[in-house]
């Protein structure tokens, strides 16, 4: 899916200027690198607007084997993610009460991955996120056969990581998103 130019113009000058004021997030990476690298990519620019759209203030945190890397770096869980249960599996198993979505489920339309916990413990090392809210993580294939997921939050000034059933949702879980490019 391709963004009208309009909104490529805006979108790239909203990310610039996030970029500009959260410099600690990305030292040593220029912008001018980054905006070549998504002007070459309109399919990841369309990504990029829908973690915008959603709430989720996307931002470059690293520069990994040749990628850009961009996050989810809203102060909380993104406001038009939330209340999702895990993964497709995990809503088709509601029988009543379904929530809209999955968090797999989005994230495969939106283009995006979930965050592991690794990457969600590095996220937290750049700020303090989910301090009022919590974000479903990727979960191990050997948790998620029993019927469990994982999340993260920061509680008492340090991150946690916890379990649920998959297929519960909450008003303040949601999902962090992540985007090579």
């Amino acid at each position: 899916m391709h963004l009208p130019q309009p909104r490529i113009t805006e979108l790239l000058a909203l990310l610039r200027a996030r970029f500009a004021k959260n410099r600690q997030r990305h030292e040593g990476i220029e912008w001018t690198d980054v905006q070549s690298r998504l002007e070459k990519n309109p399919e990841k620019l369309w990504s990029l607007n829908e973690m915008e759209e959603t709430g989720g203030e996307p931002d470059v945190i690293a520069h990994e084997n040749g990628h850009y890397i961009f996050c989810d770096c809203s102060a909380e869980t993104p406001k038009g993610r939330r209340s999702l249960c895990y993964d497709p599996e995990a809503l088709e198993s509601r029988k009543e009460h379904k929530p809209k979505d999955s968090a797999i489920g989005m994230a495969a339309d939106m283009g995006v991955e979930i965050l592991t916990e690794d990457q969600y413990l590095e996220l937290q090392k750049l700020g303090n996120f989910d301090t009022k809210t919590s974000s479903w993580l990727a979960t191990p294939p050997e948790v998620r056969k029993l019927g469990g997921a994982i999340f993260g939050d920061r509680r008492f000034g340090r991150v946690f990581i916890y379990h649920n059933g998959a297929e519960s949702y909450y008003g303040v879980r949601g999902f962090r998103a992540r985007l090579k490019i």
